[in-house]
């Protein structure tokens, strides 16, 4: 599993012209890839992570200071591109293995308290944020 940080002043998330998720504090946008043999093990080393990186202003993280999460599936983030010109997609798992597990990270966040907005799994998303530093961190489990 791998998911990408960034650190956002305002995030939101668009499906066919309706906002999903949004905040317009300091918070965390995460996107979120799944792989074969992914699992519990896996959700669970993320979702402390996202959680619990001291990634926010003055050293906190957002368990801290109950900064908004948007949490994004993307499969993109196993894109293969080392030949030719066209990415494979190959180590992303299918939609029925990675939609419950970005769920799971989704489920461990809120159960810790943490406010978790999310997109839509498998639909055509516009993603905006303003990434505030910029702060940006690739996270694997």
């Amino acid at each position: 599993m791998k998911a990408v940080l960034q650190r956002a002043s305002r995030a939101s998330v668009t499906v066919d012209g309706t906002v999903t998720a949004s905040f317009d504090r300091q918070g965390i946008l995460a996107l979120v890839g799944v792989t074969h043999g992914d699992g519990p093990d896996q959700v669970a080393t993320i979702a402390r992570k996202i959680a619990d990186l001291r990634i926010l202003d003055d050293e906190r993280s957002a368990a801290d200071v109950d900064a908004p999460i948007i949490v994004v599936s993307q499969f993109t983030l196993y894109a293969d591109s080392r030949k030719g010109r066209r990415p494979t997609w190959n180590q992303a798992a299918p939609g029925p293995v990675a939609e419950p597990l970005v769920a799971q990270v989704v489920e461990k966040l809120r159960e810790n308290g943490l406010t978790v907005g999310t997109g839509i799994f498998g639909a055509d998303m516009k993603v905006e944020l303003v990434n505030d530093g910029p702060v940006t961190i690739l996270l694997e489990a």
